[in-house]
């Protein structure tokens, strides 16, 4: 009955399986839904959506599946004249919440196109016609989920417009939210020492709880050594050309990671479009300031963590002849996939992420150099959950693709 509806869920990207689709479906047959919209809304949730990061996609996909309706255009003024009279409160009992019947969408509407022609007075309370109070499926400040809110305010959220609402877009993770958000996901690449070295600075709670018990209630602080994070991470970021469109993205990411102090080491280098015999300390990438790759290379130790910072998007030539650097005045003896291959051989916990949404890489202009790149570094899309999915690969060595 609701196939449509699993694949709306996938195409708006809730992950939903197989497995969790069937005890959804077993869910309705037992009732667990009651017999209103509301409760579908509820149990879909709970049942189909595993994180709130992807609540706001479960609620766009829900909303669109069942229509966000709120109050239709088009009504007779007298109608309008009726609702918006001063109507007292009415209370709203446990009988009439039970007396109602579940309606779909197309049903609704057309019962409300009967109403229009045949209602010639005004109603409060009622259970069928367009009016105030009451479990009429029409109208406002009554109860009937699933019912289509005519003015007023609403009171009693029917399942498809607290779908409309989106009150869950922050925790969303496949978008890039801001700073805050990608330092969040940093955090989790944090990897700390053990305390075997250095002073007792840090107040150890725990130790301090269990001695003062110990004491009868008499304080003995307990310190420990402090532990920080031996990780180093090195950051490479593509400047300019294309990504000037990315540019705020990439300063986001650029705060978020020079924010982020528990690294126990952090370098950033720039290139333009590929890599080649020069990485830049800064986005204008001017030689009067550069590092040579080699001395990257050759100098900093294996257990770095890599970070490209890139739409791999440019002309095959650049990234796959000798001579491909488009920068006048240069020449690169060594193609630019050659340099990738060395950087991924030389750092094996390293990843691309690019800024263009992963749904274009193999159709946009310049498909041919991310397929190729993406054959050496494990690439993800430059948002929250890419890094997220990003830091996870940089925990540990990732195969080095065709290399």
């Amino acid at each position: 009955m609701f196939t449509d509806f699993f694949y709306t869920l996938k195409s708006f990207g809730v992950p939903v399986s197989m497995n969790e689709w069937h005890t959804f479906l077993e869910a309705l047959e037992k009732g667990m839904a009651g017999s209103s919209l509301t409760g579908f809304y509820y149990l879909c949730r709970a049942v189909l959506v595993k994180t709130e990061a992807h609540y706001d996609r479960f609620d766009t996909a829900f909303a669109s599946y069942f229509g966000d309706i709120d109050t239709p255009e088009g009504l007779p003024e007298k109608i309008w004249d009726w609702l918006e009279r001063e109507i007292p409160a009415i209370e709203v009992t446990e009988e009439m919440r039970r007396n109602h019947r579940q309606l779909d969408l197309e049903e609704l509407k057309r019962l409300l196109s009967e109403r229009l022609a045949e209602q010639n007075e005004e109603h409060h309370g009622g259970n069928k016609w367009i009016g105030t109070g009451g479990t009429s499926p029409f109208g406002h400040s009554g109860f009937h989920p699933g019912g289509i809110r005519i003015g007023g305010e609403s009171r009693n959220l029917s399942a498809v417009k607290v779908a409309g609402m989106r009150r869950f877009q922050e925790f969303r993770t496949d978008e890039t939210l801001g700073i805050r958000q990608f330092q969040m996901a940093l955090r989790k690449l944090r990897q700390f020492t053990t305390r075997l070295d250095g002073a007792r600075t840090e107040l150890d709670l725990d130790s301090t709880i269990n001695k003062t018990c110990d004491n009868g209630g008499w304080l003995e602080l307990a310190w420990e050594r402090p532990r920080e994070n031996s990780l180093k991470v090195l950051l490479l970021m593509d400047a300019g050309g294309s990504m000037v469109s990315y540019s705020r993205l990439c300063n986001q990411l650029f705060t978020a990671v020079n924010q982020s102090n528990h690294f126990k080491d952090l370098k950033v280098f720039y290139f333009h479009n590929c890599i080649y015999d020069w990485l830049y300390h800064d986005s204008r990438c001017s030689l009067s300031d550069y590092t040579e790759t080699e001395y990257v290379l050759n100098t900093f130790s294996a257990d770095y963590r890599v970070i490209i910072v890139g739409d791999a998007s440019m002309a095959p030539y650049e990234l796959m002849r000798p001579g491909g650097v488009i920068d006048w005045g240069l020449y690169n003896e060594r193609p630019g996939i050659e340099w990738l291959e060395r950087i991924r051989r030389r750092f094996e916990y390293s990843v691309w992420l690019n800024p263009i949404s992963k749904r274009f890489w193999g159709w946009t202009e310049g498909a041919f150099t991310i397929k190729k790149i993406s054959e050496i570094f494990p690439m993800e899309e430059l948002t929250v959950e890419g890094l997220e999915n990003a830091v996870k690969m940089l925990k540990s060595k990732q195969p080095a693709g065709k290399v």
